[in-house]
């Protein structure tokens, strides 16, 4: 069978010792304990061409191995990726695992709260038992993928951390955002990677939003992609818009600013960015800078963003929550006043 290895030199023995290791996992054989820990070591030698050769054949690990042994080949994947591989076509495997998971992870959850009157084990630290699977099984039809679920959760996560961070494409595809980011993030009590992933989970990609000025009445649309916290939109639009033609009054932030929310890792400790405006929603609620581009209402479907003065002086470390996540926001289209005659009716004033 062709899992589409292109093996040359030193990496031959690599290639080939992961395809034993994939197999066993799909066989649920005990070797892949073994092989597991030796594939491992192998993969921190080889060159990064030799893991993107490798990720197909990971992928259909991690697609079609029990979740416990797709736990580990996950996490293997997801330090090939921090390494610079790419996540194409092990992304979704890993998300759709995760979700499975937290589905089972969930039930686990609900079932052991009502069975006993103690904390769950926790899923980092503790491993399957036949305690813990006795605890389970008289109320579940399949209790021991349920158990095997909620100790395969915290490695999927941290795996689907890494490939929802470095692939927009797998960002972009999300269906159903909101409803998958519950799901995920109802288990952060338990696994705190889950509210990572909840949030990643809920970034707008290629996302158009109506920015108004409400002083001069005019508007600009912008576009989203890689956004993970309004302190990144709020300096990023402040890029795309201030001092430019055309665009809002002020000073456009300093070119090293902008690029720690983009694309560039902020120095430690880092700078400090700041913000002349403030942001509101249409319905006059302030956009606060802990939450997201997705908490911001919609008005007939389009995101709107009221931009006035600022209340008080705003200061915040420069940098990204997601540091392998790219972000930008980028000028698409403006509007003069006569052209969002239509839209004003919708906004109210703000409401402070």
């Amino acid at each position: 069978m062709d899992h589409g290895f292109t093996p040359s030199g030193g990496d031959d023995g690599f290639l080939r010792h992961l395809d034993a290791t994939v197999r066993a996992a799909e066989a649920q054989d005990p070797a892949f304990g073994e092989l597991m820990p030796e594939l491992m070591q192998r993969s921190r030698n080889v060159p990064v061409a030799a893991l993107d050769a490798a990720m197909p054949r990971m992928a259909e690990g991690v697609e079609g191995a029990a979740l416990g042994a797709a736990a580990f080949l996950a996490v293997i994947t997801g330090s090939w990726i921090e390494r610079g591989a790419t996540a194409r076509g092990v992304d979704r495997p890993v998300l759709r695992r995760l979700l499975e998971a937290a589905d089972l992870s969930t039930t686990f959850l609900l079932t052991w709260s009502q069975a006993v009157d103690a904390p769950p084990p926790d899923p980092a630290q503790d491993s399957p038992s036949q305690e813990v699977f006795d605890v389970v099984a008289p109320a579940l039809d399949d209790p021991a993928s349920a158990m095997l679920a909620w100790f395969a959760l915290e490695k999927l996560a941290l795996a689907a951390n890494t490939v929802l961070s470095s692939s927009r494409p797998l960002r972009a595809s999300i269906t159903g955002r909101e409803d998958k980011a519950r799901l995920v993030g109802g288990l952060e009590r338990y696994c705190p990677v889950t509210g990572w992933v909840a949030s990643l989970l809920r970034v707008l990609e290629d996302e158009r939003v109506l920015v108004l000025d409400r002083a001069t009445r005019r508007g600009w649309t912008v576009s989203l992609t890689g956004i993970g916290d309004n302190f990144q939109l709020h300096v990023l639009l402040a890029d795309a818009l201030a001092g430019r033609p055309g665009g809002m009054p002020g000073t456009p932030p300093p070119r090293d600013i902008a690029a720690y929310f983009r694309d560039t890792e902020a120095p430690e400790p880092p700078p400090t960015a700041h913000s002349e405006w403030n942001l509101v929603d249409a319905h006059g609620e302030w956009i606060y800078n802990e939450g997201v581009p997705a908490d911001i209402p919609d008005v007939n479907g389009t995101r709107v963003v009221v931009l006035d003065p600022p209340s008080y002086p705003r200061a915040f470390p420069a940098g990204r929550k997601y540091p392998m996540m790219p972000g930008d926001v980028v000028l698409e289209g403006m509007h003069l006043p006569e052209d969002l005659a239509a839209w004003w009716p919708h906004v109210k004033p703000a409401t402070r």
